[in-house]
């Protein structure tokens, strides 16, 4: 009996995906923090404030971590 399990996305494929959800118009920020290897990042509407992520080791789950707490301001 073969075996049908996904794969999970790469970190390099899971940007991909958000980026293409989040809208072009949105203010989009990634940085590191210095001196570890922690990400956070800030996705939100124009004319608005958004919220920054959690600190995160990997930048795809930063990016995810901000789009979930910012996506439903939006219009």
């Amino acid at each position: 009996m073969g075996h049908n399990y996904a794969k999970p996305l790469t970190s390099g494929q899971k940007i991909e995906r958000l980026l293409s959800r989040i809208p072009p118009s949105w203010v989009i920020k990634l940085e590191r923090q210095t001196g570890t290897a922690a990400w956070r990042a800030l996705a939100h509407a124009p004319d608005t404030d958004g919220a920054w992520s959690d600190e995160h080791m990997d930048p795809a789950d930063a990016l995810e971590d901000t789009w979930r707490r910012n996506r439903t301001v939006m219009v």
